[in-house]
């Protein structure tokens, strides 16, 4: 079945284009090219921590959507840009990047609780025009187990938290040291269906077009 709505995810996350195909979406995907570290500095001081994600969220998609102007494709397409960061402790963290800061994180949040926060920004595109944007955040509360450091060195070792918001997966192998969520498991895994579902509403776009 030829969907009514293109659907283009402005990730190169996998577990966010796996959450699409299991529900039945099929994205074409393409990667944002945005200086997360400049749009980070260019907000106001003490911004809250979810302006931040939205923010990104809305940078991802908006510089897809500029690239796609160069060759607009007819018909209706809905670019989503994702941002996720933990706020814990009062501190917003993304992705470690190194082992040692992947290391350092985690003895610092085990048997602790944090937020995942999610920004989510969709631009629905008409005959390669902008006709709509709809953007939000949503907040997931998890409940970090608490490995043993021989643990966290080998779970580090694989490389999985390197890359990752929060340094840590809830479908991978991260997913043994999470002892509980409360909120959308779908947003901890990379992108929130019912945020998106809300915000594709808000454009006149059903999930169903997207099938």
């Amino acid at each position: 079945m030829t969907p009514r709505v293109r659907l283009v995810l402005a990730s190169a996350s996998p577990a966010r284009l796996s959450v699409l195909r299991g529900a039945g979406v099929s994205p074409q995907v393409i990667v944002s090219q945005v200086d997360e570290d400049a749009v980070q500095a260019a907000l106001p001081a003490g911004s809250m921590h979810e302006d931040t994600v939205l923010a990104l969220a809305r940078a991802k998609a908006r510089d897809v959507v500029a690239r796609l102007a160069e060759d607009p494709v007819p018909g209706r397409a809905v670019v989503i840009g994702c941002d996720s960061m933990l706020s814990i402790d009062g501190e917003l963290v993304g992705k470690p990047h190194t082992p040692d800061v992947a290391a350092a994180r985690w003895r610092a949040m085990r048997g602790r609780t944090g937020r995942l926060l999610t920004g989510h920004c969709a631009v629905l595109l008409s005959d390669g025009a902008v006709a709509a944007e709809a953007a939000g955040t949503g907040s997931t509360t998890l409940r970090f187990g608490a490995p043993s450091d021989a643990e966290i060195e080998a779970y580090v070792a694989t490389g999985e938290p390197l890359q990752v918001a929060g340094a840590f997966t809830l479908d991978g192998l991260g997913g043994w040291f999470v002892e509980g969520i409360d909120g959308d498991p779908s947003s901890v895994i990379g992108i929130s269906l019912p945020l998106t579902r809300g915000l594709l509403g808000e454009l006149g776009v059903s999930v169903t077009d997207l099938w």
